[in-house]
């Protein structure tokens, strides 16, 4: 059985992606900051609950041996927690606007991943999955031909730009793990008031694809539902 941790997963992307690796046959355990809306998300999917603030340094350390003592392990690690940022135009943005959505983006992967660590070494074919976003990519918000060209979220955007080379050094650290960021496309989320284009179950497509690659899988990559993402 493989054991699955996914944060941010009581709704939007996480929960469509744990209802997607429960029907493969994971075990999965449903990350939330909301105890009450975590356990809702578990009891509707079938899964596991265990309470897990990105952002708080203790939460994640309760979290990682709430599941090394109920489990023992951890085969995949999901990291989808993320939070839209401040919203502002570029010049707008403070020091303090990138530091909150860098807390939640790219410094509460590095604690989740770094807490977890030892159990994902324990595994016989770990993953991790960094649930990034094609506003990441230089060359995609460069394009006038393409739609990230038109979105200009300092803190946002960069953050998930950081959180692809975060990737891409866990994976050479850890050549045993398959480390990769992927990108869901415009998702129809409460992270962007719903108006992406594409439904919740395509967004999650990749994110299920990756979480199921297996040792033989790519580690060290940035993928969309069409393969690597222009970089």
């Amino acid at each position: 059985m493989t054991t699955t941790l996914i944060t941010g997963a009581n709704k939007g992307l996480g929960f469509e992606t744990a209802r997607r690796l429960i029907e493969a046959g994971h075990t999965v355990y449903i990350g939330a900051r909301d105890a009450r809306r975590g356990h809702e998300a578990a009891a509707r999917l079938g899964a596991r609950f265990v309470r897990i603030d990105v952002t708080d340094e203790d939460s994640v350390k309760a979290a990682a041996e709430f599941i090394r003592d109920d489990a023992g392990r951890l085969d995949v690690l999901v990291n989808n927690a993320g939070i839209a940022g401040a919203g502002k135009p570029v010049g707008e943005v403070t020091g303090s606007d990138m530091q909150t959505t860098y807390d939640t983006n790219v410094f509460g992967v590095v604690r989740v991943t770094h807490a977890f660590l030892p159990l994902l070494e324990t595994s016989s074919t770990p993953a991790v999955v960094n649930v990034s976003s094609g506003l990441g990519s230089p060359a995609a918000t460069s394009d006038p031909g393409r739609i990230e060209f038109h979105v200009a979220l300092l803190d946002y955007n960069s953050s998930k730009t950081a959180l692809v080379m975060i990737t891409s050094q866990y994976a050479k650290a850890y050549p045993t793990i398959r480390f990769n960021a992927v990108d869901p496309g415009y998702t129809a989320t409460d992270l962007n008031g719903h108006q992406g284009t594409n439904s919740v179950e395509a967004g999650a497509d990749i994110i299920v694809r990756m979480a199921a690659i297996g040792g033989d899988g790519p580690t060290g990559g940035f993928f969309d539902k069409d393969g690597p993402v222009v970089w």
